[in-house]
């Protein structure tokens, strides 16, 4: 077996040989609910915090389907992203939250429309529930430039 490492910049590969992830300053962006943060900024990373597939005005689900409720999800991060002052192409790391792995097949799909080459590591993992009965949540690790 091979294993591919991607290192997208000098300072990722100082934060994987160092084990630090730059916490000399730490702030965050506020969430919608009181008890979390959208996003942690430290000097180096970006923490974006999962998001689901809701419609932002409603809070609701945006349908029953796993391609809306991804595309949602992609929709969510990319802007906290954004309003975090990084974007979705330097993410280091993302996790999916599936609650059927049989939707990992379409959800890769998906996934792959939003993410350039090289790919983020990724973590897929199979949740008995999600808030709101969703059927997808992801969240990212980003490096900030």
């Amino acid at each position: 077996m091979s294993l591919r490492f991607v290192v997208r910049s000098s300072a990722l590969a100082l934060l994987v040989l160092c084990g630090c992830a730059g916490t000399a300053s730490r702030s965050a962006l506020p969430g919608k609910a009181a008890f979390l943060s959208e996003a942690i900024l430290t000097d180096r990373l970006v923490f974006l915090s999962g998001q689901l597939g809701t419609d932002p005005t409603t809070g609701q689900l945006v349908g029953p389907d796993l391609a809306s409720q991804t595309r949602a999800a992609l929709d969510h991060l990319a802007r906290a992203a954004e309003r975090a002052g990084v974007s979705l192409a330097d993410a280091a790391r993302v996790e999916v939250y599936l609650t059927d792995m049989n939707d990992y097949a379409e959800m890769n799909a998906l996934y792959a429309e939003r993410f350039p080459e090289p790919a983020p590591a990724r973590t897929c993992i199979g949740v008995a529930a999600l808030p709101r009965g969703g059927r997808i949540e992801i969240a990212a690790t980003i490096v900030r430039r």
